[in-house]
């Protein structure tokens, strides 16, 4: 399981070391994708191929889940551990996320995620303010 949050920065060549932590449990090849407001979502592969089976089943004849579908594996790539413990991040996933210097790595249970600092400050700010919007919806759904 993935937790917590890390300070990090990406060198002009595109490269971010990631925790160790994170290291152990991702393996030596992993996914990174596109992900959810404007961050970079994280696979170990064993959980991308149970999501990609998830997405699979989902119907063709669906326009949200053609585009969806398309969003997230046209924006994926396979990244590999360098010895440093560090990873290339493809520029198109860098554009995307608006990674330029400041980063905040996060675990999130099943994936890790990539943020700029600046994306995830903003995106603190704007949650804080709807916590208890937040608590209700997940009341809502049973948690």
């Amino acid at each position: 399981m993935f937790i917590g949050q890390y300070q990090h920065s990406i060198d002009p060549k595109g490269r971010v070391i990631l925790p160790a932590k994170f290291r152990e449990e991702l393996g030596e090849r992993f996914v990174v994708t596109k992900g959810l407001d404007h961050c970079l979502f994280v696979y170990p592969n064993d959980e991308w191929r149970n999501l990609e089976q998830k997405l699979r089943s989902l119907p063709l004849t669906n326009k949200d889940a053609r585009a969806f579908i398309r969003f997230f594996f046209a924006g994926a790539a396979e990244c590999e551990l360098d010895k440093q413990g560090r990873i290339l991040l493809p520029s198109n996933l860098r554009e995307y996320a608006l990674l330029d210097k400041d980063l905040v790595i996060i675990g999130v249970s099943t994936r890790v995620e990539i943020w700029s600092k600046e994306a995830w400050e903003a995106y603190n700010s704007a949650s804080e303010l709807d916590h208890d919007s937040i608590v209700e919806k997940m009341a809502e759904l049973g948690i």
